[in-house]
């Protein structure tokens, strides 16, 4: 891969295979954000881009995007997570949760699931596991409207925060 400060001097191919799993698993928003980046380009205005394509995709392309997320501490151990994700779950302690915190995870997961249709998103960098479980607790209950726009902006946190990343490597 070609490697540049300035992500306007890579060619799409070497754009999309650097900037394509910001989102998980949906190269489709680097894609759209290729033909508008500019010298010296930040990282927050390429999340800022990156988030509008998003907000301003269809109902259905949001919700394969929610979909494509890997559940908490669920799939930790599989080979199916990203390595993104899986850095990011073990950021917080996923993988050492107890046998009660494990079944708990993987109840709330089923639930929320079969509830809203796509896996419980949660940016999980700087949260222990404990605070990700309460959180998990509280959201499985809010409707379904409200938690398909929090699941958005969860998703554009760790797409953020996959970006600063990169500018900080």
């Amino acid at each position: 891969m070609v490697k540049s400060p300035y992500p306007n001097l890579l060619k799409q191919i070497d754009f999309i295979e650097r900037f394509g799993s910001i989102y998980e698993h949906s190269p489709w928003v680097a894609e759209a954000i290729y033909p508008s980046i500019t010298p010296g380009l930040s990282a927050a205005t390429m999340a800022d881009q990156m988030a509008a394509v998003v907000d301003g995709s269809s109902r259905s392309l949001q919700h394969d995007l929610l979909c494509a997320h890997p559940d908490l501490a669920g799939r930790l151990r599989l080979s199916e997570l990203t390595a993104a994700s899986r850095s990011e779950q073990t950021g917080a302690g996923l993988d050492q949760c107890t046998e009660a915190e494990l079944a708990e995870f993987q109840s709330l997961n089923a639930r929320y699931l079969k509830r809203f249709g796509f896996p419980f998103i949660f940016a999980v960098a700087g949260f222990h596991r404990t605070q990700i479980l309460e959180a998990f607790r509280e959201r499985v209950n809010h409707s379904p409207e409200d938690e398909f726009l929090t699941a958005l902006m969860q998703v554009h946190r760790i797409a953020r925060s996959r970006l600063e990343a990169l500018a900080d490597a």
